[in-house]
């Protein structure tokens, strides 16, 4: 689709928040560019890298996979910048409402229950409903509750302090949670331990939370490793504000965005030599490397959607970021898989081995985004 400037008034932009505000286009373009390779995205890269061979294609396929413990690829951004926008989405949302008149009570009530629900969502996502499985057998971290929870206490921080105080509450996460893992460890490892068995983190996990741990010794959505993930929700925040009622020039805005991007990444160099950059335990610099890639990739699609005016580029990706979360959990209640196959097994077929799992992939991709265009027309979003 060629790229356009186009004139759409914000007004049109359907809601699918529990709260009424005027949407950014780029909002909701880089949440759904990020839900594609969550969707299936990633999955074309890996056919393309098992059919052809290429060193090229095998490298890209390996960024969209997690390092085993530290380190960092491409993969490892999609649920920190998924966290981050929900809270760029907080001063135009939260925000629009405290300007109507909403208490902070009523709000506060309302962000609890949006976590709350969030959290049985994950659940949901992470086990079976088919049977009942026995306690210890339940795993009770995951993904929607580490958004859930960090997305209610950054909105709390946004709701009871200005500004200054967010930024201040930002780096007292990460940097308190430095200094932690830096001087504990698990009993029987030396303090500052960052394995996977002897850092305190995972020991904390293992002692508080219910239920099995996704690797048993740890989980990635560990509940204390949650804590920096405020801070990432807070950085969302914090660029929403700047975003929404800064007084600089659009463009201006995007231009510091696009600097602090820069500046949290060679913050989390240095830091990454002394506190490696690690999905796993959230570190600071994993933070801070994911949030300036964040900062960056909104300085992007904001200058060049809401700046230069170019969005008709971007209407696939937002038609998957309007319902962003339904397409997430939507694998508990559709086979997308035999769904593929029966719209698509004979294009398959004709193309025949071995690129046919390629264009079953591009498929695969094609028939959920069908669906999230079908609820789009017919403006049917989950709300949460």
């Amino acid at each position: 689709m060629a790229a356009t400037k186009t004139d759409v008034p914000a007004s049109s932009d359907v809601n699918t928040s529990p709260f009424t505000y005027e949407r950014l286009y780029s909002l909701d373009a880089l949440r759904g560019f990020d839900m594609f390779w969550i969707i299936g995205g990633e999955e074309i890269f890996h056919t393309l890298a098992k059919v052809t061979g290429s060193p090229f294609w095998q490298a890209l396929s390996t960024q969209f996979t997690h390092p085993d413990w530290n380190g960092f690829h491409v993969y490892d951004l999609i649920f920190p910048l998924f966290l981050f926008l929900a809270g760029v989405a907080t001063p135009y949302s939260v925000g629009r409402e405290l300007e109507k008149g909403a208490t902070k009570g009523q709000l506060v009530l309302r962000v609890i229950k949006r976590a709350a629900i969030l959290v049985l969502l994950g659940l949901l996502v992470n086990n079976s409903l088919k049977e009942l499985k026995p306690y210890e057998e339940i795993r009770f971290a995951s993904v929607l509750g580490r958004i859930g929870i960090a997305y209610m206490f950054a909105n709390i921080i946004y709701l009871y302090a200005n500004r200054k105080w967010q930024f201040a509450w930002f780096w007292v996460f990460i940097v308190g949670y430095w200094l932690l893992l830096k001087f504990t460890s698990a009993p029987g490892f030396n303090p500052g331990d960052l394995t996977m068995e002897g850092n305190f983190a995972s020991y904390m996990d293992r002692l508080i939370l219910p239920g099995k741990l996704y690797l048993k010794i740890h989980d990635p959505e560990g509940l204390f490793s949650t804590i920096p993930a405020i801070s990432t929700g807070l950085l969302g925040i914090l660029a929403g504000s700047l975003l929404k009622t800064g007084h600089q020039h659009k463009g201006r805005k995007a231009f510091i965005l696009a600097v602090a991007g820069v500046i949290f990444l060679i913050i989390a160099q240095i830091w990454n030599l002394d506190f490696p950059i690690n999905k796993n335990l959230w570190t600071s610099s994993f933070v801070m490397h994911v949030g300036g890639l964040s900062l960056l990739l909104l300085a992007l699609f904001y200058y060049v959607i809401d700046v230069l005016g170019y969005k008709s580029w971007a209407f696939f990706f937002k038609v998957i970021g309007m319902n962003s979360i339904l397409i997430y959990i939507s694998s508990k209640f559709i086979n997308w898989p035999y769904a593929t196959n029966g719209f698509f097994g004979w294009l398959g077929q004709l193309v025949g081995d071995p690129w046919n799992i390629v264009v079953m992939a591009i498929c695969f991709v094609m028939v959920k985004w069908a669906l999230l265009y079908f609820l789009y027309r017919k403006k049917a979003f989950l709300k949460v």
